[in-house]
């Protein structure tokens, strides 16, 4: 289990938000965490602890007022820290050259690809011609409903049909380099991972993913690492120090570490 470091902008600002509470309407969102350092500080700091494969997400929609700010944050930290983070928000095969080009490892694609309510392959197949299957990671930010974990799209706000299951990942497979996974139930309040969510990414376990959602205590950690069979890598928003939250980030990163040596 490796630590995915993460730097979330809203409104031009690196902040920790609960994940249901975003909505595009007049740019809101309920808030944990607003920084006061910009988002290429984080990025340089990421850097100089030599970790990898973190995720940079711009949070607001290609036509708010803030977006052209938030993109600015975004390019600020992808040039302070090449090929060593990846890059979401409002991807497209037009405009994920210039993210490329600003410094991403990889793009992170949800809503481009999810049209009412359900994959277009034309879109994802365009998608990676435009960038390559080991620049894209696909998002597959999932909440919990009677007919099991339904992806959501733009920024969590909209469900789709898409059922998390052995049977997508394989299929989507195919077509990217990694999965970012976001709990959206839990992501944002720091009271714990969803456990069957973890289970069946774990019973997968086929390529890279990453976790993220609920994380606060190295129990959590634990946890994660058992119940995803060493499979998941993690990332923590607001229970991490950096963000206003208890957990020293540098002790995680050792954390981790200690984990992975476990299972040598």
């Amino acid at each position: 289990m490796e630590f995915r470091p993460c730097i979330d902008i809203h409104n031009g600002k690196v902040k920790q938000i609960v994940g249901g509470s975003l909505k595009d309407e007049c740019n809101q969102a309920r808030e944990n965490f607003v920084s006061n350092q910009d988002a290429a500080f984080f990025a340089k700091l990421y850097k100089n602890a030599g970790l990898r494969g973190g995720h940079i997400i711009m949070l607001n929609a290609s036509g708010s007022e803030f977006y052209e700010e938030t993109r600015k944050q975004a390019f600020s930290a992808l040039r302070a820290y090449p090929g060593g983070m990846q890059a979401g928000g409002g991807i497209t095969p037009e405009n994920a050259g210039s993210f490329l080009e600003a410094g991403a490892s990889h793009v992170i694609v949800t809503s481009y690809v999810f049209r009412d309510g359900r994959i277009h392959y034309d879109r994802l197949k365009k998608m990676v011609a435009a960038v390559g299957k080991k620049h894209l990671v696909l998002d597959l930010s999932c909440k919990k409903t009677e007919r099991g974990y339904l992806v959501v799209t733009d920024r969590w706000q909209r469900m789709t049909e898409e059922r998390v299951e052995e049977a997508l990942l394989d299929k989507l497979s195919g077509f990217c380099d990694e999965f970012l996974i976001h709990a959206v139930d839990v992501e944002g309040k720091a009271e714990g991972i969803e456990e069957e969510l973890a289970v069946l990414l774990g019973q997968w376990g086929k390529m890279p993913m990453t976790y993220a959602g609920g994380v606060h205590s190295y129990e959590d950690l634990n946890l994660l690492c058992k119940l995803g069979q060493n499979h998941l890598n993690v990332t923590i928003g607001s229970a991490l120090d950096l963000f206003g939250g208890n957990l020293h980030w540098e002790s995680v990163l050792e954390f981790c570490g200690k984990q992975n040596r476990k299972m040598e």
